[in-house]
């Protein structure tokens, strides 16, 4: 593959920025494969984002099998078949390459956490919010790798704040809809936040379990 591969002859070289007001569009529905940072500034074609995807398949699970600290840019473009010139032209470094994963994850996260229904007390209640927990199982089990490792002592600072952040806007979005349901029962949610999200912790460490294969009785 050569690097210059993925671009058309009007688009500008790597590091040129775009004019004013004309951005690099982006690939819908999975944010990552619109590359790390070094392809922020142009359009991928189909070869560059298949470039994109098998780097980031091969780093999903290399961050899986050697934990974040563990991995270098050596076994990702390794494991992918890659160059290292090649990775160089998408990502900046493995940092970027699973910031570009944690991308995918909270965006996935987030609509999860939009979908939260008024819980009322009753069958329905109960039943809208099994179908809510179904979408959490499935989101954090597709993310599972980024998700466990936000969670880890072994995140770094900067990707642990963003952790964080993801967890306290499901927690917010939980909060709206036992209020509300609260309310429309003619109640006081006593400690709501706190109810959410302890509550999504317990979800949280389910699924950690869950994703890591450990037998629950």
């Amino acid at each position: 593959m050569t690097q210059e591969a993925d671009r058309s002859p009007a688009q500008p070289a790597a590091g040129q920025r775009r004019a004013a007001g004309r951005p690099g569009r982006k690939p819908q529905g999975r944010p990552s494969l619109g590359g790390g940072a070094p392809a922020q500034d142009r359009e991928l074609r189909a070869q560059g984002r298949e470039t994109v995807r098998k780097l980031l398949d091969a780093g999903t699970i290399e961050f899986e099998e050697r934990g974040f600290n563990g991995v270098r840019v050596d076994d990702v473009v390794r494991r992918a078949g890659i160059s290292h010139g090649t990775f160089y032209l998408y990502f900046s470094n493995k940092e970027d390459l699973f910031k570009a994963l944690l991308r995918d994850a909270m965006h996935d996260m987030e609509t999860v956490a939009g979908d939260f229904p008024v819980v009322t007390g009753d069958e329905t209640g109960l039943a809208v919010l099994r179908q809510w927990v179904r979408k959490f199982f499935a989101a954090y089990a597709a993310h599972s790798t980024v998700l466990r490792t936000l969670s880890s002592a072994n995140a770094p600072g900067e990707l642990f704040g963003d952790g964080l952040r993801l967890f306290f806007s499901v927690t917010e979005a939980m909060t709206t809809g036992m209020t509300a349901a609260a309310e429309a029962a003619g109640r006081h949610q006593e400690h709501a936040e706190l109810t959410a999200f302890a509550c999504l912790m317990m979800l949280e460490r389910v699924n950690f379990v869950v994703t890591t294969e450990v037998q629950l009785p």
